[in-house]
């Protein structure tokens, strides 16, 4: 049987997949899609999943071939400079298209082994005590795969989670609710060709954007732009691709001009809907990424949201198959970032408004740039739009309790350098306390740093603190409620 079944091969179920395989976990992609898909709606990573890349060992992977950001804010269109002195190691964003990033993702989840199957339909599903059944569509993997019946294929796995996007097979299937609101406003996207003078273009974009932020024309070289521009209300059915036609209207309606667009890579339009699923797990089903939340792409926190509910979900589901997982460690993962989840819903609907033309939005907008030149405002926007400043509720104790810890330098290196494998991780600055009976899950570091004020610190393999402190009868308490019993 198969271990994990991971539905959808986009940036979530690759980043999730490569979670598991670095515990062993026999886990399988399912993605309908024969090739990748070359739409780049996700255009990088924030600070977080920087961070993210980097304990994996992965972040140099992204740098080679993209660029660096600090722009701050960008929140509801206004940009500022970033506050000095976040919580972080990391401050800056990375600029990576989203097929850059699949691409990566996807070397690096078969370089530890997952097997990804392309041109595989997830149509149905149920689940037992013991497992999941999952239905493919006719045709969607050999049948000495499988087993066959009813038209179409099932395989069998002891867990399923559904990373297969907004309007996901897996939640429909389980019958979870998805409760929000439809899109009110819808905007058109593509990458296509210009033969307008770029110089010309600028301009007119300059002076659009001055009533309307939803337009741009953002250049990428020969003559290619990503075209962004509002569309004449919102589409009965937004699977249906939008024309070529439909983007020079628009440009027309707001520019005057359709800057001679030709030749598009792709097209594609994005509602304002904010939707999430009322719960992430249903017994051996799980949900993440696009399918446990949709929002507006304002602040590029989409793709980031989804590799971050894959990276705290990654290693409970690896303990839960491995038998170690303690009581409630993985229900904690809806515990944890359903919250997360809800936060950026709010804050995209914000920015919605920020981006509106009329006068009452531009006024608010006008007022939110000014209360953004304050430096803990600005603090406070951009650590939640980079998701640094997240932190989960593991009850009271250290400020740094429930926090993630950033990269700090050690006399022997660097804290990020040692979380590769995803174990947990004990940093103790004592030489005191012992791991004994869990070090075949957590790994005892005796170092000590100049940036850390703590005697010790214990970290999730998702680099979040679950104890601080210097006494060993402390640690032994913590120590099972997150790693469960000691080895005999």
């Amino acid at each position: 049987m198969i271990d994990v079944i991971v539905a959808g091969g986009g940036p979530t179920g690759l980043m999730l997949a490569a979670e598991l395989r670095l515990h062993d976990v026999h886990v399988v992609v399912l993605e309908k899609l024969t090739e990748p898909t070359q739409e780049s709606r996700g255009q990088g990573l924030h600070a977080r999943s920087a961070e993210m890349m980097d304990q994996r060992g992965l972040l140099d992977r992204f740098l080679a071939v993209s660029e660096k950001f600090s722009v701050g804010g960008l929140f509801g269109g206004i940009m500022k400079p970033w506050p000095e002195r976040l919580d972080t190691a990391h401050p800056f964003g990375v600029a990576t298209p989203q097929p850059v990033t699949e691409r990566l993702l996807n070397e690096r989840a078969l370089e530890l082994g997952v097997e990804i199957r392309r041109g595989c339909e997830v149509v149905g599903l149920s689940q037992d005590e013991d497992g999941v059944t999952v239905e493919l569509a006719s045709g969607g993997t050999p049948a000495n795969e499988g087993v066959a019946g009813g038209g179409g294929t099932y395989l069998r796995s002891r867990y399923l989670v559904g990373c297969d996007g907004g309007r996901s097979t897996v939640r429909k299937q389980l019958g979870v609710g998805f409760p929000g609101e439809p899109a009110k406003v819808e905007t058109l996207l593509g990458v296509m060709e210009a033969t307008e003078d770029p110089a010309t273009i600028a301009d007119i974009v300059a002076e659009v954007n001055k009533t309307q932020l939803r337009f741009a024309a953002m250049p990428l070289g020969d003559g290619t732009y990503r075209v962004i521009v509002p569309a004449d209300g919102v589409a009965e059915d937004r699977t249906v691709q939008p024309t070529l036609e439909e983007f020079k209207q628009q440009l027309r309606a707001f520019g005057g001009t359709d800057f001679g667009v030709h030749s598009p890579r792709w097209l594609s339009r994005f509602g304002d809907a904010t939707r999430q699923a009322e719960r992430y797990r249903v017994g051996r089903v799980l949900l993440a990424g696009d399918a446990a939340h949709i929002h507006p792409p304002t602040g590029g926190q989409g793709l980031n949201l989804g590799v971050q509910d894959a990276f705290n979900l990654g290693w409970k589901l690896a303990a839960a198959v491995g038998g170690w997982a303690p009581e409630g460690l993985l229900d904690s993962y809806h515990a944890e970032r359903h919250p997360v989840g809800a936060r950026v819903l709010e804050n995209t609907r914000a920015q919605i408004t920020l981006l509106g033309s009329d006068p009452g939005a531009t006024a608010l907008r006008e007022l939110f740039s000014k209360l953004m030149d304050f430096e803990e405002v600005n603090r406070y926007v951009t650590e939640m739009i980079t998701a640094v400043g997240v932190r989960y509720d593991f009850g009271e104790g250290h400020e740094l309790l429930g926090r993630r810890m950033r990269d700090v330098k050690l006399k022997q290196g660097r804290l990020y350098e040692l979380m590769h494998g995803g174990r947990g991780l004990l940093l103790d600055q004592t030489g005191r306390l012992s791991v004994e009976g869990w070090a075949d899950r957590v790994d005892h570091v005796v170092d000590v740093s100049e940036e850390l004020d703590v005697p010790a610190v214990l970290l999730r393999p998702d680099g979040h603190v679950a104890w601080v402190g210097e006494d060993q009868k402390e640690l032994l308490g913590q120590l099972p409620k997150w790693f469960g019993a000691a080895a005999s």
